[in-house]
């Protein structure tokens, strides 16, 4: 199939379907760019409608806006410097809504990327993998550092703002600092947050702080030494409380810690998650169990409803032993409902994916580390990046390409119940 080069993001904006199999993409009816640039700016201007030269305008910050205190570099224009020029009065006023590519059938808007750097993981946890592991994708088909970074930068200048680098366990790609560094530079993410097991945290966040990760996310399911090498058939626990101290002393606000909840498995630790927000700046977020095939495992083979506790199962036996608990206001894209105890430093959420979906909201897409972009979760759609950047695609087309899988993303996913019985990858070879 010979691909049409893209219209404005304005005009596929306003376009009831998007061009498809060599349809005509929608005529542009946007405002002439301004004049001067040269070819650089026009190019741009084509591309996202002059939101990308705004942004470029206003300035970006390489150590990302965040709440831990990293620095902020002042903007290189304000707005009001930018209204005082021609050129800068024209770009506030024309600049373009968010990328068509990215914004699928249902309006969504898809500013959230997740990257797995690797299939492999340290640990063995059982709702996760087998004790001996899975088949993994030989290395030659994974992205490489320089695949990611190219990746990246196409999603970022189409509007992505956040990408959290996730695994198996990303913190053992030897490389996964030098990765941090390059997404550091590009212009216009404001966030670069990583998921973690924590067993190699302590050792490795000041050079990640340092190389711009500014939000971390702590795997956790129970608070109980003895219990915790059970459930991922590793030691290593103290080596994980070690990385979430590390993490509050180097500033993080907050410590967000994953906690999958289980019936018969971990629920009896609720109100003792609960009590590690006390003293320390954490977001506690426990997860509703999800269903994914883990192969065979002490837990049985597929997902079973009856281990699942529903959000509102665990907000009712937190609260009786906190009835003051309060709700706290939250994104509208967030998939967290958060709550706090009154005088605690920290707080907790829960992640309702089973009990009370939030697709409608949905602002996320995922690539797997062997390169396939995934619009869905719990889909098992996918489309192969890595085979079209290796095929010499053009930025263009790579920017077809995932507009197409994006406006092919469903409205919501098929119902927990439904999910089991699909077929899609273990969460190890996802990402989390």
């Amino acid at each position: 199939m010979e691909l049409q080069p893209p219209a404005c993001s304005a005009a596929r904006a306003a376009a009831p379907h998007r061009p498809r199999d060599g349809g005509r993409p929608v005529p542009c009816r946007c405002p002439p760019p301004p004049s001067g640039g040269g070819g650089r700016m026009a190019a741009a201007w084509g591309r996202r409608g002059g939101s990308a030269l705004l942004r470029g305008a206003l300035g970006a910050a390489p150590g990302r806006a965040c709440s831990t205190g990293a620095p902020v570099r002042a903007p290189t224009a304000t707005a009001q410097e930018l209204e005082s020029s021609g050129r800068g009065r024209f770009l506030l006023e024309h600049a373009a809504p968010f990328s068509a590519f990215l914004t699928d059938s249902f309006g969504r808007q898809h500013n959230y990327l997740r990257i797995s750097l690797t299939e492999k993981c340290n640990l063995r946890c059982q709702y996760c993998m087998p004790e001996e592991g899975v088949q993994l994708t030989p290395k030659s088909e994974l992205l490489t550092a320089q695949e990611i970074i190219t990746l990246a930068r196409l999603f970022v200048k189409e509007g992505v703002e956040k990408i959290r680098l996730t695994g198996g366990e990303p913190l053992i790609r030897p490389d996964v600092v030098d990765i941090v560094g390059q997404l550091n530079k590009l212009e216009g993410l404001k966030t670069i947050a990583i998921t973690t097991n924590g067993i190699n945290l302590a050792r490795l966040l000041p050079r990640l702080k340092e190389a711009g990760v500014n939000a971390v996310n702590i795997s956790l399911d129970t608070l109980v030494p003895a219990k915790y090498e059970f459930i991922v058939r590793r030691k290593g626990f103290h080596k994980v409380m070690e990385g979430i101290h590390k993490a509050t002393e180097l500033g993080y606000r907050p410590v967000k810690v994953n906690c999958v909840v289980m019936r018969g498995f971990n629920e009896d630790e609720l109100l003792g998650f609960v009590e590690f927000t006390k003293d320390l700046p954490l977001d506690v977020r426990f997860i509703e169990y999800m269903p994914f095939d883990v192969y065979a495992s002490s837990l049985g083979n597929k997902w079973n409803f009856k281990k699942m506790v529903s959000y509102k199962e665990m907000l009712d036996t937190i609260k009786q032993r906190w009835p003051e608990l309060e709700k706290l206001p939250c994104e509208a894209s967030s998939t967290a409902k958060s709550y706090k105890v009154p005088h605690f430093q920290g707080q907790i959420s829960f992640i309702t994916s089973m009990s009370e979906h939030f697709c409608g909201s949905c602002n996320r897409l995922r690539i797997t580390a062997d390169g396939n972009l995934k619009v869905c979760l719990f889909g098992s759609s996918e489309v192969s990046l890595r085979d079209h950047l290796r095929s010499g695609a053009s930025q263009e087309e790579l920017v077809e390409i995932i507009g197409a899988a994006v406006s092919r993303k469903k409205k919501q996913h098929a119902g927990m119940f439904n999910i089991s019985q699909m077929k899609n990858r273990p969460m190890i070879l996802i990402g989390g």
